[in-house]
């Protein structure tokens, strides 16, 4: 019955969840990691940008970011230089269109876009026979899905997940809906509809975006571009059919999900502690606070808890 108590405790001056969320983007820790690029072309004529950081190591931490984030993220550097710290090789993959150059064909990443992740599996079994994954927010729930959707390469021995928006529409609800979250939805809107706008010059007649910039919501960006760029009918089944909660009793390897009780971006809907006691892979892990990809311990060394965590976990469940 994997639902672990957590010893993370955030300081009296930390234990707000907005807090959390926004002081490691706004001052962020400073921790630059020497990756080399690598082009990964796809079978569908597009590509991703590989991100590796090596020291010839004979395991593998697979990274995946969030929402339009890029392996230049804060918490991607410092997770990548945690893992190369403790012995791990590291790849940070860029999202389609998110390494910052537009990806070649119309459509572009999405929440439940785990093909690409198998991709960047495949690839890297070719020099490494032991991978552990790493999964931030929609990041998280890609990962999640990879792992319960179908039975995962044989090399990936165990995951890792953070603050990890599981059912899509109730996270997606959360964030149109609740006036605190107004500022985290402005600030990904802006960068979607921007995105879409490039797109709409790029492919001309294929995108319409009269009116873009009066969308207020994630279900209208969604219904309108996300969901028929990809082949789904509208939100509602982009967001069913991507939601990772679904393929979470069919997880096999150790993974644990590491979502904060006072995370802004998740309802009670995106903590499975159901799926977590009828599991014996699935480790559910819900401290009190730590925001949406915060868990800060201190404001002088702003080192995040989850990365001795994550380090902890995979220690334990994969490979010496």
């Amino acid at each position: 019955m994997p639902v672990i108590p957590s010893d993370f405790k955030a300081p009296f001056h930390l234990q707000n969840g907005h807090a959390q969320t926004i002081l490691p983007v706004v001052w962020p820790r400073k921790v630059s990691a020497a990756f080399e690029r690598e082009r990964l072309d796809l079978a569908d004529g597009d590509f991703l940008d590989l991100d590796w950081l090596c020291s010839g190591k004979q395991r593998l931490a697979i990274i995946s970011h969030g929402l339009e984030g890029s392996s230049e993220g804060g918490y991607i550097t410092g997770m990548a230089s945690g893992m190369k710290l403790a012995g791990w090789d590291v790849l940070a993959w860029n999202f389609r269109g998110c390494s910052g150059e537009t990806n070649r064909l119309l459509r572009s990443y999405h929440s439940g876009e785990s093909a690409d992740l198998g991709s960047v599996v495949g690839h890297a079994t070719t020099r490494y026979a032991e991978i552990a994954l790493i999964g931030f927010s929609l990041g998280g729930n890609i990962t999640l899905k990879y792992l319960g959707e179908a039975k995962p390469h044989s090399a990936i021995k165990a995951a890792v997940t953070i603050s990890v928006p599981i059912d899509l529409a109730a996270s997606a609800k959360r964030l149109d809906q609740q006036p605190s979250n107004r500022l985290y939805l402005y600030r990904f809107l802006t960068s979607l509809i921007a995105k879409m706008e490039e797109k709409a010059q790029r492919f001309p007649g294929q995108i319409d975006t009269q009116g873009i910039r009066s969308i207020r919501s994630f279900q209208e960006f969604d219904d309108r571009y996300t969901a028929p760029l990809h082949g789904f009918v509208d939100a509602a089944d982009y967001w069913q059919r991507s939601s990772s909660r679904q393929f979470l009793p069919r997880i096999e390897v150790p993974t644990l999900l590491l979502n904060a009780l006072n995370d802004p971006f998740l309802p009670m809907e995106c903590f499975p502690y159901n799926e977590a006691k009828q599991s014996a892979c699935l480790f559910l892990e819900t401290p009190a606070s730590g925001g949406h990809v915060g868990f800060l311990q201190s404001l002088i060394h702003r080192q995040p808890w989850y990365e001795m965590r994550a380090i902890q976990f995979l220690e334990k469940h994969s490979l010496p």
